[in-house]
């Protein structure tokens, strides 16, 4: 016996089917004269109640509910449609520092953006070429030093990858070095003949130690090193510790005295594996920067760290103190032979 089921526009519920009873399941025993008896039941699956709908016309009131309702679905549709298509406005374009695409540039001065497009941002240069770029990039008011950067395939946390050494400049770095000396007896006087700036011994020291520090190297004689270890804590920081690696605690004073006035220049890599070298002024013929750029390559391959794998050379620019970097070639460098004029 079935109930009718309401229409769907009927706000009463549809009525409960009501469906006939199965029948209980058959029992069916089997026996065997091998086999004790089992009992074995057979299951009947019920089939399902199907439910009749009759169906019902809508009153005019339903059908007029079911028409407005579809309109105004209709409606935000066709007006979400209309916003989705509609064209955003468009935003004010950006002018001056704020156009560039490099962040980095943005806080660039106006004169380094134009002579930054001198030379192409990739590519490899030559000596020559390089040296003649960064005479025409030096466009300031002082006179700028030319830098040479090297960043090398060493990791100097370890022992047998760190490099420091000095080269000596053969036309000079185009500063006045100011040397004090310290050691004592005859040597003062020998000292003061040669070109010292600041010479002296035990007040020298007691000096330092009350902040005088007008000078841009120190060198000690050996005998005076154990009067100088109490200054570490202030000339170590400052890299003005006189060091046997870099030339500043020697038996001969009048010759160290003579190298570091002419241009001899200490360099080490830093904690990134770079060498940072200054070789001469943006001032000096394109000869001369050759011949000192050629010869600081010369002592960083001379002086490359017994520790050191692979390719020892990665990357090689110079610069002007205010300039852009422009890029060598690497492998033209290390060929590079100076030619008879220069």
């Amino acid at each position: 016996m079935m109930a009718a089921v309401s229409s769907p526009f009927s706000l009463s519920p549809p009525g409960a089917l009501v469906c006939p009873k199965p029948a209980a399941p058959t029992l069916s025993l089997r026996s065997s004269s091998s086999y004790p008896s089992v009992a074995l039941h057979t299951l009947h699956s019920r089939t399902p109640c199907r439910p009749i709908v009759f169906w019902k016309p809508p009153t005019h009131a339903e059908a007029a509910v079911v028409v407005a309702a579809a309109a105004g679905e209709t409606v935000v549709v066709e007006e979400d449609d209309a916003a989705a298509e509609a064209p955003s406005p468009p935003s004010k374009p950006k002018t001056g520092k704020a156009a560039l695409l490099l962040k980095r540039d943005r806080t660039r001065s106006k004169r380094f953006l134009e002579i930054q497009n001198l030379r192409e941002n990739k590519k490899d240069y030559d000596v020559p070429m390089a040296v003649a770029l960064l005479k025409q990039m030096s466009n300031i008011k002082f006179v700028e030093s030319a830098e040479a950067h090297f960043r090398l395939n060493i990791d100097p946390k370890y022992n047998d990858q760190q490099l420091r050494a000095m080269v000596n400049l053969p036309k000079g770095t185009g500063q006045t070095v100011k040397v004090a000396v310290l050691t004592q007896g005859e040597k003062i006087d020998e000292a003061k003949s040669i070109g010292a700036d600041v010479v002296g011994g035990e007040d020298l020291i007691e000096q330092i130690k009350e902040g005088f520090m007008e000078f841009d190297k120190l060198i000690a004689s050996p005998d005076m090193m154990p009067k100088v270890a109490s200054l570490g804590k202030i000339l170590g920081p400052r890299g003005l510790m006189p060091n046997p690696k870099a030339g500043t605690v020697t038996a001969d004073i009048p010759q160290a005295i003579q190298e570091f006035k002419k241009g001899k220049v200490e360099y080490r890599a830093d904690k990134t594996g770079i060498v940072h070298l200054p070789f001469g002024k943006a001032n000096f013929p394109d000869e001369d920067l050759i011949i000192n750029l050629m010869a600081a390559v010369r002592s960083v391959e001379a002086n490359k760290p017994s520790g050191a794998k692979g390719v020892y050379w990665k990357s090689a620019h110079i610069c002007s103190s205010m300039g852009p970097s422009i890029r060598l070639n690497i492998r033209e460098m290390l060929d590079y032979k100076p030619s008879a004029t220069v």
